[in-house]
């Protein structure tokens, strides 16, 4: 496969020739989807995906075009469009130029069954998840992926890269609580939908009924899904090498601007991690520290806000991205000790958070964000959860929240959460017990 998609990118470039600059990514695989609702799968599609881009720099005025075939005329119409469009565009001063040939990690987040699954493998997974609800009405999907990726330039950069990754998600329903449950991994084989059915059974049987709970700060333990959430924010309005440029970031390198016990990082190489191992401009993907032991210590970068801050590219460049600039794919919190028990057992009053949703930044620079929370929400006293409270509403700086003296616990329970809110890839997470969290009123006004 490989091969065959590096012959495509030859092929491409051949066509420019010395008209331009040129790049290109070929993409080939699979994503697969089976849905199901009312506790009955409903849909179940295959996309056998085909993406051409082809990026071509003209003096200095940069244009792409894309389509979705590799025939010899599709290539010609391709390079012919890509270099009209050149022509009309503007010189782009921030042009960096292309990425140097630089191999790539020679790691493979990748499983053939995965990638190649059959419709009846979700559908066991499904309705292992319906099976466990005993009863609850659910829903949800599962989904496969498989894609290899080529890229080739005229700078004589030759990279390829294969990823598959599997998720199952669902939510179990109550009269008058919803639970959900999610699991996501490399492997569909490590997906236990009776696990993750489990779950989120455990979790709408345990907030049925819930009562209101008055506004004020409260301290909250935050499951995964809830700081993948925080993560998005931080990194793509923070530590993005686009925002720092055009000083709509927080990040001060060097700084101690969270706890001390707070370490993230975008890490490839992570063993939880997926992904391919170099980014839309064909730089090679490295770990990068954004936070050490409190202290911000790094930035993702594309090739444009490197050139821009005297910097060097990260491999975090996304095609299509170029407003927001880089983007992280495999953000990592370094796990504690503390199980999910022991994080509630040293609240004294506070909240259990399963997920958050409707997350809307107000400031980029303090991190102000309003959201609701969802699928089960408990209050702890005296380190024990009693009782289900319905959903509310916080507006809370999340650079605060993570600031010192203010995380008093981090989980030793690493989950991979993928589809990041606003964000792209997945990350690795853990638990987190923060001392302060505002909620500001119920979600119903």
């Amino acid at each position: 496969m490989s091969d065959r998609l590096l012959d495509v990118c030859e092929r491409l470039l051949a066509r420019v020739g010395t008209q331009a600059e040129a790049e290109v990514t070929v993409t080939a695989g699979t994503d697969a989807l089976t849905r199901f609702a009312t506790s009955f799968i409903h849909q179940n599609v295959t996309d056998a995906v085909r993406r051409v881009r082809l990026r071509v720099a003209l003096d200095g005025r940069v244009a792409e075009s894309a389509g979705n075939q590799d025939d010899d005329e599709a290539l010609s119409r391709l390079v012919g469009s890509a270099l009209d469009a050149a022509r009309l565009r503007p010189v782009d001063p921030g042009w960096p130029g292309l990425a140097p040939p630089s191999p790539a990690l020679s790691i493979d987040h990748w499983n053939e069954a995965t990638a190649h699954a059959e419709p009846q493998e979700r559908a066991r997974r499904i309705g292992a998840f319906v099976r466990a609800a005993d009863g609850l009405e659910t829903a949800g999907f599962c989904s496969t992926t498989g894609e290899t990726v080529a890229f080739a330039n005229s700078a004589g950069s030759r990279l390829t890269g294969r990823t598959s990754v599997a998720n199952l998600d669902g939510i179990a329903r109550t009269a008058t609580s919803d639970g959900s449950g999610r699991a996501s991994s490399v492997r569909l084989a490590d997906l236990d939908g009776s696990v993750v059915g489990a779950e989120a059974t455990r979790r709408a049987r345990e907030s049925a009924e819930a009562g209101d709970l008055g506004p004020g700060r409260y301290e909250v333990v935050l499951e995964p899904a809830c700081v993948v959430n925080v993560l998005s924010f931080l990194a793509n309005y923070g530590f993005n090498g686009r925002a720092v440029e055009e000083g709509r970031s927080f990040a001060r390198i060097g700084e101690p601007q969270f706890d001390a016990s707070f370490s993230l990082a975008d890490d490839f190489g992570h063993p939880m991690a997926v992904g391919i191992g170099f980014d839309a401009e064909g730089t090679p993907k490295r770990r990068v520290d954004l936070v050490r032991g409190g202290v911000t210590s790094g930035l993702i970068h594309d090739r444009r806000t490197a050139k821009a801050l005297g910097a060097e590219s990260t491999g975090n460049a996304v095609a299509g991205a170029g407003p927001w600039g880089a983007l992280p794919a495999n953000l990592v919190v370094e796990p504690g000790s503390r199980s999910r028990g022991e994080l509630i057992a040293a609240v004294a009053r506070g909240i259990l958070v399963t997920d958050f949703w409707y997350t809307r930044i107000l400031d980029p620079r303090t991190q102000v964000v309003t959201g609701l929370t969802r699928n089960g929400v408990w209050l702890i006293e005296d380190g024990r959860v009693v009782r289900p409270v319905t959903n509310m509403r916080f507006t809370q700086s999340f650079i605060e929240a993570l600031g010192a003296d203010q995380v008093r616990g981090i989980g030793s329970d690493l989950t991979l959460v993928g589809g990041a809110t606003f964000g792209y890839g997945a990350y690795v997470v853990p638990s987190l017990h923060l001392a302060s969290w505002n909620f500001t009123g119920g979600a119903r006004g």
